[in-house]
């Protein structure tokens, strides 16, 4: 007598190639930053289905997963959220865009420290980057005020400990943050007042149009050198980001934020160390 044929594994169990098909749609869909699932009626029924029929969600997790993508929320209201693992050839590597964006390395550092910055002023509290309901709001000029303030804090507190503030010409990678950016130019100067691609501000403008490109920030308005408010997504993927030994560095400095996207800084505990060390996590450093 012929044994019966082994039933079905539970994670395949009714999916049929055209399921295999909408999975993988459902994980192109994730790989559009900007499209919003309430703009598109296929992505939204998709993900119902991820949310509903548990053997489809297995089977769209292992698709993204043999893409080397991490989903790290699958929501109406972020859509599928992606991110790629290093060796994911989705992988959109924060040094290449360094380099794309600057060929000076002390340009690379302060790209970096730009992105830092974006994020803890987006997302400065602990309960901001849990509650899925926060939209954080960040412009140009406040990304600017906040670093600047904090290098004049982190330049006080080196004056006061007996610090060398005069470190060795031709390392920015071995000078602290305050030193790299404090150096530079907010605007620099152009006879049609357009901010130079090298200063601060337009190093900002590049970090913020970047984000706005990967779906991560939306453009609200032209006010205080351009002002942006958060996405789903971007929250995330701060939320990935926060444990970092740079960000913390940022947080620590007390930023209590308002409204209209710029910050303040609080004055910080004595306790509280703030002097940026070297390999802090900053990207771009070397």
């Amino acid at each position: 007598m012929t044994p019966p044929d082994p039933a079905p594994a539970p994670a395949a169990a009714g999916m049929t190639p055209a399921d295999a098909a909408d999975a993988a749609r459902l994980v192109a869909f994730g790989l559009q930053p900007k499209l919003l699932p309430a703009r598109d009626a296929e992505y939204a029924e998709l993900l119902r289905r991820h949310r509903d029929e548990p053997a489809f969600a297995r089977l769209a997790d292992a698709v993204a997963a043999g893409l080397g993508l991490i989903v790290l929320e699958v929501s109406p209201r972020a859509g599928m959220a992606v991110t790629a693992a290093e060796d994911s050839v989705f992988a959109v590597r924060m040094g290449d865009y360094a380099r794309r964006a600057a060929t000076d390395s002390a340009d690379r550092f302060l790209h970096g420290l730009a992105h830092l910055a974006v994020a803890a002023l987006a997302f400065p509290r602990p309960e901001d980057l849990a509650d899925d309901g926060y939209i954080g709001r960040v412009t140009v000029n406040g990304v600017d005020a906040f670093v600047r303030q904090a290098c004049r804090r982190l330049e006080e507190r080196a004056e006061e400990q007996g610090e060398n503030s005069d470190p060795a010409t031709g390392a920015p990678g071995l000078e602290s943050a305050w030193r790299v950016y404090a150096r530079r130019s907010a605007t620099g100067a152009t006879k049609d007042a357009r901010r130079l691609a090298g200063s601060t501000t337009g190093i900002i403008g590049k970090a913020v149009a970047f984000l706005v490109d990967s779906g991560f920030l939306q453009r609200t308005g032209d006010d205080s050198g351009g002002t942006y408010r958060t996405t789903a997504r971007y929250q995330l993927q701060v939320r990935d980001m926060a444990a970092s030994a740079a960000m913390a560095e940022l947080l620590e400095l007390g930023v209590v934020p308002v409204s209209d996207g710029s910050a303040t800084l609080l004055p910080p505990d004595e306790s509280d160390d703030l002097d940026l060390v070297a390999d802090a996590g900053l990207p771009f450093h070397s």
